[in-house]
């Protein structure tokens, strides 16, 4: 970086003397090093021990019914297509249908660099205010959903769990069932009852391929848990993820009376939801980054 600010610095002082061939190479170094300021500020911004791993994201609608089944489901859509435009591959673990519309909860396995860095900001309740499309009034509703990553954790790190702690349930996949309903039932259910963390999976083909996966995640949950911990006393996890209501969110996008997304944390705000909901997050998530440092 040096180097090319020595050169930008050099190319400008020939433009000022009138070279216009410098004034015009100037430009493109100088451009040069406004990119690798950027990325050296990314490369600081996310220097977090499990920045680089990959990412587990589960959505949860909230009270209300359909408009929170398909609030929720927008998000989950919007996660996905930021994904898929950062090239990372996306895997679904979970995925529990709304009734009628929507869904209930999914969970999402995203592999790319930093993509736990990057998607933590996501983490916590999201508003969003409309005229509902399922409210032959046309009345304005606001709904609300949470989304929830943790860092994907490999073998290397140890994580405790013991059988007295947990309780698997089997069902068949696309409904909830019994504890071991029969032995054809492929979906699992794992709740880690010192924590009350529950995980789901049901998208693999046979119960020991889901009960991996579900293993997998839990670990993952569990890692995140303990880090909270440290990081904020005998304060739990949970309380970051709050109630899925009033007071509680993190982010607001507001489709009616105007149209605006906005923030709660770092004041960033755009005004253009569709954009955001098309899964431009990048602003929001640098801007959270920078908030965490500060």
């Amino acid at each position: 970086m040096q180097e090319l600010y020595d050169d930008w610095v050099t190319l400008m002082e020939f433009a000022e003397e009138g070279d216009v061939e410098s004034a015009q190479e100037s430009l493109l170094v100088f451009d040069k090093l406004v990119d690798q300021c950027n990325n050296t500020e990314k490369q600081l911004l996310l220097s977090g021990e499990l920045d680089p791993n990959n990412a587990i994201v589960s959505i949860n609608a909230g009270a209300g019914g359909t408009e929170s089944y398909d609030w929720a489901e927008m998000l989950y859509r919007m996660i996905v297509r930021w994904a898929e435009a950062k090239k990372f591959k996306v895997s679904q673990i979970d995925y529990q249908a709304g009734d009628g519309a929507g869904i209930k909860s999914a969970t999402l396995f995203i592999e790319g660099n930093f993509a736990y860095g990057f998607l933590k900001s996501e983490t916590g309740v999201h508003r969003l205010v409309r005229i509902s499309p399922f409210d032959s009034a046309a009345r304005r509703h606001t709904s609300f959903a949470s989304i929830f990553v943790s860092p994907e954790i490999d073998d290397s790190i140890e994580i405790d769990i013991q059988d007295k702690d947990i309780r698997i349930d089997v069902f068949r996949a696309g409904g909830a069932g019994g504890q071991s309903v029969n032995t054809t039932d492929s979906a699992v259910r794992i709740t880690h009852m010192p924590t009350g963390i529950v995980v789901n999976c049901q998208n693999e083909r046979s119960q020991v391929q889901n009960k991996a996966q579900a293993f997998k995640v839990l670990r993952s949950r569990l890692y995140d848990f303990e880090m909270e911990k440290k990081r904020k006393e005998n304060q739990k996890i949970e309380d970051s993820k709050s109630d899925i209501g009033w007071g509680a969110q993190i982010r607001s996008y507001v489709l009616h009376p105007y149209k605006m997304v906005k923030d709660h944390r770092t004041g960033h705000e755009v005004g253009n939801p569709d954009k955001v909901l098309d899964g431009d997050l990048d602003p929001f998530m640098e801007a959270f980054l920078r908030w965490k440092v500060s």
